[in-house]
């Protein structure tokens, strides 16, 4: 294989690598806001609980689903960050034994 060639994949992998960092950006931003969901859902159900606010079967239901909708969308996501961390593992060794390939001349 020629430099040309190397050169060529290395800039492939390396794309692919940038759109798995994008990924990984945009699954740990979703699970910080899952992750505010459930606070917010867990802390307004307690306030109706503990008497702060009026219970109100609209802000129950909504705190409700705040919680079991933040759950499913932090746990889908960090196994999206999980699996994009391996992939993203994996194209760093492939780009650098691409690299190791390549002919410098002397």
């Amino acid at each position: 294989m020629t430099n040309d060639d190397l050169s060529d994949r290395i800039s492939l992998v390396e794309a692919e690598i940038d759109r798995l960092v994008r990924l990984a950006e945009g699954c740990r931003k979703v699970i910080l806001i899952s992750k505010i969901a459930i606070i917010l859902g867990a802390l307004t159900l307690l306030a109706m609980v503990f008497g702060q606010i009026e219970f109100d079967q609209l802000v129950f239901v909504g705190s409700i689903a705040a919680i079991l909708g933040g759950i499913v969308a932090a746990g889908s996501n960090t196994a999206t960050l999980r699996q994009a961390g391996e992939e993203m593992r994996a194209a760093e060794q492939l780009r650098n034994k691409l690299i190791d390939q390549l002919e410098f001349p002397s």
